[in-house]
C-alpha cells in the first residue's frame, strides 16, 4: 500500500518541473519541455488529491513515544517531547530502561529517571 500520495505527487511534481527547466536552458528543450509539463500535471493532481490523515484528534492528543531502550552514544541517551497546544503536556523518554514519563506542563530544568534513577539532563540556561 502506497503512503503520503499526495506528498509524494507534490514533490515529484516540483522535481520534474525544475529538471524540465534544467534540460530547457540547457539545449534539449523537447525533453525539457515534456518532463516539465509532466511536472506541471503531477503537481496539480498532486495538490487536488485529499490528505490521507491516518490519526483522528483524540489519537493524536493522547500520542506518547514507544517505550524502548535508545543506543550508547557515549553518553545516557534521552527524547524529551512537549506538546505545542494546551494543556501542555511532556514525555520523557529514558534511553538506558526504556521508561516513559508523563508530565503535566514544560519540559522540567532537570530530570532523572524514577524508574532506574539515572540523571538524564539538567538545563543550563537560566
Amino acid at each position: 500500500m502506497v503512503r503520503n500520495v499526495r506528498e509524494n505527487l507534490i514533490l515529484s511534481g516540483a522535481i520534474c518541473i525544475v529538471f524540465g527547466a534544467f534540460l530547457s536552458v540547457g539545449g534539449v528543450l523537447s525533453m525539457g519541455a515534456v518532463i516539465g509539463v509532466s511536472g506541471i500535471l503531477l503537481f496539480i493532481v498532486g495538490m487536488s488529491t485529499s490528505s490521507q490523515q491516518t490519526m483522528n484528534e483524540e489519537e493524536i492528543a493522547a500520542w506518547t513515544p514507544s517505550p524502548e531502550q535508545l543506543p550508547d552514544a557515549n553518553r545516557i541517551m534521552y527524547r524529551v517531547d512537549v506538546t505545542i497546544d494546551e494543556p501542555k503536556k511532556t514525555t520523557i523518554l529514558c534511553g538506558s530502561c526504556g521508561t516513559v514519563t508523563e508530565l503535566d506542563g514544560d519540559r522540567p530544568r532537570s530530570f532523572t529517571c524514577p524508574a532506574c534513577n539515572t540523571f538524564l539532563y539538567e538545563d543550563e540556561e537560566e
